[in-house]
């Protein structure tokens, strides 16, 4: 048995991970996957070459690095039995906040709330192709895949479009504070979604570092719309909000073609 680390420098949150697993879904070789989120690092228990692992993690361009491979005895892994309750419970937290950013955003005209809302759904997207296609037939999960992708894409492309006829129009300021208040509670939910899954990994990391949420891309996202409210606030302009929404739907088109990928 061979045990290799590899560094993921774009692994920030537990959406990640499970696109790693569903790309390495399939490849016989591998016995055991070990996330370390915080660190970003994934240790993979395999038999044989790892050309092929390498390969399939390449193609998510999320940073990944080979650090090193060595030869070890462990064979017995911990397979966590409540792993389809745990991505039920994150996934139904992230579409709950999908819906309530949605609409806050829209009733608060703050583009900010609405692009935060459809990385929401992107994280959504990833844990339900995790319960209903993996350990499915290929075909079955790149059909999900590709249907969730090009969804997502879709959405933040009418996104920009609502963005620049903003931009160049004359709109009311938006809400500030239900910006904040409202993010607040989505950084809450983000974080109480990074303990669960890392709580389930072992005892040892039951009591979550601070480390392991400032990680996370997610909550630099809420942070950054928390920020853009009170620059709202201060400024008496919208444009603080604009550029938040504008950096917010870029990452969910990336997020999506690392989707996409999975379809291909």
């Amino acid at each position: 048995m061979d045990k290799t680390i590899f560094e993921i420098t774009k692994m920030d949150c537990p959406s990640e991970e499970n696109l790693i697993r569903m790309n390495l879904d399939g490849i016989s070789s591998i016995s055991y996957l070990d996330f370390d989120i915080p660190n970003r690092k994934l240790t993979v228990f395999h038999r044989g070459q790892i050309d092929q692992i390498e390969k399939s993690l390449q193609q998510l361009n999320l940073g990944e690095k080979r650090l090193s491979t060595e030869q070890t005895e462990q064979t017995d892994f911990k397979e966590n039995t409540n792993q389809r309750k745990l991505l039920w419970s994150v996934l139904g937290i992230n579409f709950v906040f999908f819906l309530i950013e949605m609409t806050t955003g829209i009733i608060s005209k703050s583009m900010g709330l609405v692009a935060d809302s459809l990385d929401m759904l992107a994280d959504s997207f990833v844990y339900g192709i995790s319960l209903f296609a993996v350990g499915g037939t290929l075909t079955r999960k790149k059909r999900i895949a590709k249907l969730a992708g090009y969804f997502q894409i879709t959405l933040a492309v009418i996104g920009f479009i609502e963005v620049l006829r903003r931009f160049f129009g004359a709109e009311k300021l938006p809400d500030f504070s239900t910006m904040i208040v409202v993010s607040i509670f989505a950084l809450i939910a983000n974080g109480i979604c990074l303990y669960l899954l890392q709580k389930s990994k072992s005892k040892e990391e039951a009591h979550m570092k601070a480390s392991m949420i400032f990680t996370s891309n997610d909550v630099i996202i809420n942070l950054g719309v928390i920020t853009a409210g009170i620059l709202v606030n201060w400024l008496n302009s919208n444009k603080p909000d604009l550029i938040i929404g504008t950096i917010v739907f870029v990452l969910v088109i990336q997020g999506a073609i690392r989707i996409l990928k999975l379809g291909k």
